[in-house]
């Protein structure tokens, strides 16, 4: 826990260049392999007993891009074998697991994350400039694009994201700060980028005069305002389709007078939804897209220091979802546009597109639930913990 970022990499592509130089990593190029989906487990099988004979029966690692359905598939008749995500690897892994088979696919996210060569494929692209009255240009380069993401365990949806991640990064700046956004859309549909503030009608991305067609790109520019926790959403048609596909991330402008309590820790909770079978009904609910993801890793926090929330309902499909904290309260700032809190409760309800600000500090040391006050969201995937400590 004590290695930072960058140490942690370092470690990890060292990890990785150790298993090349024993001959316990070998190259798999799924580019071969054409078919109906068994014939291409049975190659993806057949390829790995040749290029690792020794992974058959071994304890084997299978980094792929996390896109691949058939290789997680496959990997289940693999003894001992696990699958991971290229941009997910863990040391523990590399530790545990003896022999690595590296889908071919993933070595340029490997390299680009790993290697120290390139920036993070992950990383949030920004720029910040000083204007002469002391506010700043904040700059960002945002694209569309059609990508597979993995919502639950062994689940992948095929969504529309921007920069290739659902919720799409946060933008965020400080009240009076000039947004510029550079967008291009390099996925298959026309998108937009909406903005729930103040700007001009130019830069709103709703009519259809607005759309960013497939190859295009467009500029948007306002000025940071009003202050509080907002959203940005594609708002391109059919709506509901773009909204459910993924393209919907949080939008933050601070007070440029910040009265309230300086909070020990922040997050960003996007609470969303996916419709996997084109029923119009969602099956997988969740936090930041991934089912449970929190019940499986609870968020660390130490007790009596301040958390605050920023938390923003974007589930399409059903009219009503909430949060709910046990064994504590916690101040909501509505929409937070006044830095005094409306309420003090447990639980608070949004509609979609609604948001609000939540304050909270934890008595007692111990593992506390949090999830929706819907019971069928919360057994199909919207819950988490906070794993709070001395």
């Amino acid at each position: 826990r004590l290695i930072n970022k960058k140490q942690k990499h370092k470690a990890l592509a060292m990890m990785l260049s150790s298993k090349v130089k024993d001959g316990k990593m070998a190259v798999l190029d799924t580019l071969a392999f054409e078919g109906p989906k068994t014939k291409y487990m049975v190659d993806v099988l057949r390829a790995c007993m040749t290029i690792l004979p020794e992974a058959v029966t071994r304890k084997t690692l299978i980094i792929a891009t996390g896109a691949d359905k058939n290789i997680v598939l496959a990997s289940r008749n693999l003894q001992n074998a696990k699958v991971v995500r290229a941009d997910s690897l863990n040391v523990h892994d590399l530790l545990i697991y003896r022999y690595v088979i590296l889908v071919k696919d993933a070595i340029e996210t490997i390299e680009t994350i790993y290697g120290g060569t390139k920036k993070s494929a992950h990383a949030k692209e920004t720029q910040e400039t000083k204007r002469a009255d002391g506010s700043l240009l904040r700059e960002y380069w945002i694209h569309a694009e059609d990508r597979e993401i993995e919502i639950a365990p062994g689940v992948f949806y095929p969504a529309w994201t921007y920069n290739g991640q659902v919720p799409a990064p946060t933008i965020r700046a400080t009240e009076g700060d000039l947004i510029r956004i550079h967008f291009t859309n390099k996925g298959t549909k026309p998108h937009t980028m909406h903005f729930h503030g103040f700007h001009p009608s130019s830069m709103d991305g709703s009519m259809q005069e607005d759309f960013v067609y497939p190859g295009q790109d467009f500029t948007y520019e306002f000025n940071a305002d009003p202050y509080g926790v907002h959203l940005f959403h594609c708002h391109s048609v059919p709506l509901k389709q773009h909204i459910s596909k993924g393209l919907y991330g949080a939008y933050i402008v601070d007070p440029k007078n910040d009265t309230r309590p300086k909070p020990d820790k922040e997050l960003v909770m996007v609470m969303n939804a996916f419709d996997t079978n084109l029923d119009g009904e969602n099956e997988v609910y969740a936090v930041n897209t991934k089912a449970f993801y929190y019940s499986l890793n609870p968020i660390k926090v130490k007790k009596d220091e301040l958390i605050r929330i920023y938390l923003i309902n974007i589930v399409e499909f059903d009219p009503i979802n909430s949060f709910h904290l046990h064994a504590t309260f916690f101040d909501e700032y509505s929409t937070g546009t006044k830095q005094e809190p409306d309420a003090y409760t447990d639980i608070i309800s949004l509609a979609q597109g609604e948001r609000s600000i939540l304050d909270v500090r934890f008595k007692y040391s111990g593992m506390y639930m949090f999830h929706a006050h819907v019971s069928e969201f919360t057994e199909l995937g919207w819950m988490g913990f906070f794993e709070v400590g001395e």
